[in-house]
């Protein structure tokens, strides 16, 4: 049940800090008729958006193979979704409805799986609820119909390693580990492969979250790995972010845990909100202070920068929760060597390294890859804003960085930011990224480094942060072989 975190007491003080949970009030849940792990035959499901990830295909071929009457609608048309329309191809989808929604697909569905881009105060959503259907997203509909543990990660920055982390940790221990969820994949049509005695690693992202139902079931095992400003073009507010974030902990019961990354000065304030084990990053875990290598039982890592420390602690601490030992943390830890376009190393040319970034959609992911980076970086940064401030980000690019070209929607605002710190840093505003690849690979000599770490999201300029990553990995190909 959701609680007003205001009125949480803590050594009977009110703790003031911690953000209201905005009571997101589901009122057909009294109406509905129909169970959680219900029979779908014959009800009438709509996809509302289904976008070019996996998850509106995943839940309409899963739904189809239950015996839903499957409506998809999207804003898009179809030359648009072809890649997701083509994996659809032999699956009955009673009505395909692009370039637009239509009323009666919303005021006749008995669910609506909502792609969780879509903003909650969207008017079709109001008709569906005023109708009596049930709304969910692709992940609810997953988390409510899994029978196996579930360990849920989220946080502005660092959640995609740190799951991909834990199911790395619970694989070494020898437990049968599924990973998904906003990493990229959808889990719906393995359902059936997936038993009580195995484990499910789920990325959560704010949206997601914030589109949790009232009846949502809480993942046995919450991370949250950090929470500072991001998304606040969608978001209405930090507070209404940070209560999105603040769901996963949400109908947790004192069986269950929460992992809190409490140097985070946001998450350090939620302790309140707990309601099963808090499971504490041991102090020996984390590198501050550093003295060593033997100062931490962390293994060595594959991935650079005390950020990924951290996410390792964090890994760590939820493998702990679930039982895993340290031998198999530490194994699984070693066995990690990173993931796409985060931060990996795509090529060496004469010298110069190129990384791949394109993941860091926050000012705070690109600050974190220029202090990890022990060469000099020229630095690849723009694209579309999501409502956060650039001034942390451009002091420390004035401060790591040999010199940066910005591209995309906020390529001048950028630009301005650094300026107004230091008018001599060498750096430009361009319109595309490879324009600004051009501009650092005239500069960059043998010894440093080109890292597309853009701080932004993608989508002023390609389909998503993945499209992106894509596009400089060709790029930087041409660069090899010209």
């Amino acid at each position: 049940m959701l609680r007003d975190a205001d009125a949480m007491l803590a050594g009977g003080k009110t703790i003031a800090a911690v953000t209201r949970f905005t009571p997101l009030v589901d009122p057909i849940l009294a109406r509905f008729t129909w169970d959680m792990n219900t029979d779908y035959s014959g009800r009438r499901a709509t996809i509302m958006g289904l976008g070019h990830f996996g998850g509106g295909v995943a839940a309409a071929r899963w739904l189809a193979r239950q015996g839903a009457i499957v409506t998809i609608t999207d804003l898009a048309d179809e030359k648009t979704l072809a890649d997701s329309l083509a994996i659809l191809a032999d699956v009955p989808i009673a009505a395909l409805h692009l370039d637009g929604h239509s009323e009666e697909d919303f005021r006749d569905a008995d669910l609506v799986v909502v792609n969780p881009a879509v903003r909650p105060d969207s008017p079709w959503l109001d008709t569906a609820r005023r109708a009596g259907a049930r709304l969910r997203t692709e992940i609810e509909l997953f988390m409510e119909n899994c029978p196996a543990r579930i360990v849920g990660v989220t946080g502005s920055n660092g959640k995609s390693t740190t799951a991909a982390m834990i199911a790395e940790i619970l694989r070494a221990s020898g437990r049968r580990t599924f990973l998904g969820g906003n990493i990229g994949g959808s889990l719906l049509e393995q359902l059936p492969q997936i038993g009580r005695d195995d484990w499910v690693v789920l990325e959560l992202s704010s949206f997601q979250l914030r589109h949790f139902s009232q009846a949502a079931k809480p993942p046995h095992i919450a991370v949250v790995t950090g929470c500072t400003p991001n998304h606040l073009d969608w978001h209405r507010s930090f507070a209404d972010y940070a209560a999105a974030k603040q769901r996963i902990l949400a109908g947790q019961t004192p069986d269950d845990f929460a992992v809190l990354n409490a140097r985070d000065a946001e998450v350090a304030t939620w302790r309140p909100l707990v309601r099963g084990h808090l499971v504490p990053l041991p102090s020996s875990l984390i590198p501050f202070p550093c003295t060593g290598e033997g100062s931490s039982p962390l293994p060595p890592l594959a991935v650079p920068g005390e950020h990924n420390r951290i996410n390792a602690a964090c890994a760590a601490a939820a493998a702990m929760a679930a039982g895993c030992g340290d031998g198999e943390m530490r194994q699984g830890l070693r066995r990690f060597v990173g993931l796409p376009q985060r931060l990996e190393c795509v090529a060496d040319i004469s010298g110069r390294r190129f990384y791949n970034d394109s993941a860091s959609t926050t000012p705070e992911s690109t600050i974190a890859a220029l202090r990890s980076l022990d060469v000099h970086v020229w630095l690849l940064a723009g694209g579309a804003a999501k409502g956060c401030d650039f001034g942390p980000l451009a002091a420390e690019i004035v401060r790591h960085a040999r010199g940066a070209a910005f591209f995309g929607a906020v390529r001048k605002k950028l630009l301005e930011r650094v300026a107004a710190i230091d008018r001599r840093f060498p750096c430009i505003a361009v319109e595309s990224l490879d324009e600004a690849l051009q501009w650092c690979w005239m500069r960059c000599r043998s010894g440093e480094a080109i890292v597309l770490s853009p701080g932004c999201a993608g989508t002023d300029q390609f389909r998503n942060y993945r499209r992106r990553g894509e596009r400089f990995v060709e790029l930087v190909g041409r660069l090899h072989n010209p």
